[in-house]
């Protein structure tokens, strides 16, 4: 079973649905001893990042959430999901992250820099890197997949070996994040139709991968 972190904020029913059309189970819940069963864990997020953080600390769910990118479990973020996995953003002051992979956030240039508005609304193409994990969490899609995105702030990785795949935006910047057990998306992929739901699968299938071995 798959657990979705409700913590007030985010796109938890069409992440459900995304994951059961693709033939795995998930539940929307922010009970603790739930999550810490769970085969795999997804942290999905829309809005504003410091407003996400909070509503994890107001539940308490800021160490569980931890606890599960730890464990070894899958683990999936979405959209301000990958957002809150690094240290900081530049969006609101104090917004500290959860600290799993050092970096920041930071917003995209303003249109008189690039010529593009902001946010990042819509289609657009995402490029793989030679990581492995790449391949893996991508392994039904087409080689250039187009995805969904809706953001005006993206990820500055420390290490840039975490980077999956890349997209253009003015900027190049992270789309896919992951290391060990952990992947995460900028963009939503329970709405970026077959492209995404081949990415839930393939979470999904390490999911059932994983709960088999244990």
């Amino acid at each position: 079973m798959i657990a979705i972190v409700d913590y007030g904020m985010g796109n938890l029913r069409s992440a459900q649905k995304g994951l059961e059309q693709v033939g795995h189970e998930a539940v929307i819940t922010d009970d603790i001893d739930l999550i810490e069963r769970a085969d795999g864990v997804v942290l999905p997020g829309v809005g504003a990042f410091k407003d996400c953080i909070e509503g994890l600390t107001e539940r308490g769910l800021v160490p569980v959430v931890k606890a599960a990118a730890a464990s070894g479990r899958p683990f999936l973020g979405i959209c301000v999901g990958l957002q809150l996995l690094f240290d900081y953003s530049e969006e609101g002051p104090g917004a500290e992250g959860l600290g799993i992979f050092p970096g920041r956030v930071v917003r995209f240039p303003n249109a008189a820099t690039t010529g593009l508005k902001v946010p990042h609304m819509g289609w657009n193409g995402i490029t793989p890197t030679d990581n492995p994990m790449a391949a893996e969490i991508l392994s039904h899609t087409s080689p250039s997949p187009y995805t969904y995105f809706v953001h005006s702030y993206y990820a500055q990785p420390d290490d840039p070996g975490i980077v999956l795949a890349t997209c253009d935006y003015g900027v190049s910047f992270p789309a896919i994040v992951g290391r060990d057990n952990i992947y995460a998306t900028q963009f939503h992929p329970e709405k970026s139709q077959h492209e995404g739901l081949a990415i839930l699968k393939a979470f999904g299938n390490k999911v059932v991968a994983g709960a088999s071995i244990a």
